[in-house]
């Protein structure tokens, strides 16, 4: 087996051993997008939703998602984060909501786990706080878009 696979030598699922790795600058970015009718575009685009901001909610939603990780993902290292941050951009031409997160820190591991956590878990928050108008939204493309640092260095995802 690998030396960093999450299957020991007797094939048994385990944490990865990353004692021996550097400590690093790392950074991962992860997007999703909630695709929604008409009328729950119209209301985020007034900002007058009885649940109060929802933009707000689903990001501070992320940001504690992240944090959370290893507590999400079996065999997921707990880590210090430096940085999370959680973006939600309306693209009302395409009747969906661009939610992209970062998350850094200076260690032995990476950070994309947490940055596709904080993504999805901002993706359903606001999926739940707009299912009362929308019961057919779609939350589609998460993925990992960029990762700075590591052994690997830096990697950018093609369109």
């Amino acid at each position: 087996m690998s030396e960093f696979s999450h299957v020991s030598a007797n094939g048994e699922a385990n944490m990865v051993d990353v004692s021996d790795k550097a400590v690093t600058h790392r950074q991962a970015h992860a997007e999703a997008f909630v695709y929604m009718n008409d009328e729950a575009i119209a209301l985020i685009q007034r900002g007058d939703h009885h649940k109060g901001d929802i933009f707000g909610v689903s990001r501070i939603a992320g940001i504690q998602a992240a944090k959370r990780t290893s507590d999400l993902i079996p065999l997921c290292h707990p880590l210090m984060l430096t940085k999370v941050g959680v973006e939600l951009t309306l693209e009302a031409s395409e009747n969906r909501v661009r939610i992209e997160s970062v998350c850094k820190l200076d260690g032995k591991t990476g950070v994309e786990m947490e940055a596709l956590t904080a993504a999805s878990v901002a993706a359903l928050t606001l999926f739940d706080m707009c299912k009362a108008v929308d019961q057919g939204m779609r939350i589609e493309g998460t993925r990992v878009i960029k990762k700075v640092g590591g052994k690997s260095g830096h990697w950018e995802a093609s369109e």
